[in-house]
């Protein structure tokens, strides 16, 4: 099967001919039909997490935002059968630990990631393996299609998590976004259908309308004149719930800023090589504002129930991210393409249109 592969850091990734996945007992493979491409690949295509011991192997199979239908069934598998169509979690569970147990399978403490370990090769490639399927594995309702589901991927509930699940978000509180790629658009759309005020941070001004498209009430173009923090401040008061969508030392320290007192800034980007994993934070006056700091990544495979059935109601409708479907072989050029941030909305891996 042909599957792109990480043979040197920042080089583009090789379109390669890789041997075909065979289910463990206690696994599936799906024929995968979309996949996400999503700036965690970006981040591990350039070589970065090792200052957390977080750096992917060369030689590893990225993607990790799969859909697809099942295709071959370990012996031990007890839901999951030959033709369902599924979608994959990247934070893969083992679904025996406390954490699984009690509904946090996202930080499982045996959990491999796909499409970021050497035990778990991953999905922009022909055909996948998903380990511990009866956990990890969630059947896709047939309304929706396998790009919208990729669509889904790691950043939309991500930010769902974040907002329902990780902040104490209220309907009517003001959620400020900084950063309005995928997960920060996801972010937007999510807070909007959860009933929040959006106000969306971005330096460009196209993505900023696209934030407005998808439920921002309030945008802030975060050129070299503008003060990010005392302009949401002056609007609005300041921010209830905010969410730093990029991972620098700036947004990070914007949404923290930005806060009124007792909000919650929530971290959603990781870190490039220029913080390293290490932000500095204006820990007194954070104390003296009872600020609360919460990191969120994924969501437990437990809880998809609930983004399905917002899906199904059009609450929520992640296919209106996808502003491009490509094919595998083109895959090395739209990551290339993020690192000047060239890429708007979510794209998507189309298996059909791989050739």
């Amino acid at each position: 099967m042909k599957a792109a592969v990480l043979c040197e850091y920042g080089e583009p990734l090789s379109i390669e001919e890789v041997p075909e996945p065979t289910p463990d007992p206690h696994g599936v493979v799906i024929e995968t039909e979309a996949c996400g491409i999503c700036r965690s690949d970006w981040h591990a295509w350039q070589g970065h997490g090792e200052w957390a011991d977080d750096q992917v192997p060369i030689g590893q199979i990225l993607g990790h935002e799969p859909a697809g239908r099942v295709v071959a069934v370990g012996e031990q598998v007890r839901d999951i059968g030959e033709g369902d169509r599924i979608a994959v979690p990247f934070n893969l569970g083992r679904g025996h630990c406390g954490y699984c147990q009690n509904g946090h399978g996202n930080v499982c403490e045996n959990g491999i990631a796909l499409g970021f370990e050497e035990s778990a090769p991953g999905a922009f490639a022909e055909r996948v393996h998903v380990p511990s399927a009866d956990y990890n594995a969630v059947h896709l309702p047939e309304s929706v299609s396998p790009v919208e589901m990729a669509g889904l991927g790691c950043r939309f509930v991500t930010a769902y998590h974040a907002l329902a699940h990780r902040a104490d978000l209220t309907p009517g509180d003001w959620v400020a976004v900084h950063g309005c790629g995928g997960v920060g658009l996801s972010a937007v759309h999510v807070a909007d259908a959860l009933g929040a005020n959006v106000i969306a941070v971005d330096l460009d001004a196209d993505k900023l309308d696209r934030a407005r498209d998808l439920g921002a009430d309030e945008t802030v173009l975060a050129d070299a004149e503008t003060d990010v923090p005392t302009t949401i401040q002056a609007r609005l008061g300041g921010a209830d719930v905010s969410i730093d969508a990029l991972g620098i030392a700036e947004t990070c320290r914007n949404s923290i800023d930005c806060l009124r007192p007792r909000g919650q800034h929530v971290q959603l980007g990781l870190t490039t090589d220029a913080e390293r994993g290490e932000v500095s934070l204006p820990t007194d006056a954070m104390t003296m504002r009872e600020i609360t700091f919460l990191g969120s990544r994924g969501m437990p495979p437990s809880r998809y129930d609930e983004l399905l059935r917002m899906l199904e109601r059009d609450t929520l409708s992640p296919g209106k991210l996808v502003t491009n479907t490509v094919s595998l072989a083109e895959v090395p050029d739209r990551l290339a393409a993020m690192n000047d941030f060239e890429t708007s909305g979510i794209e998507v891996v189309e298996f059909s249109a791989s050739s």
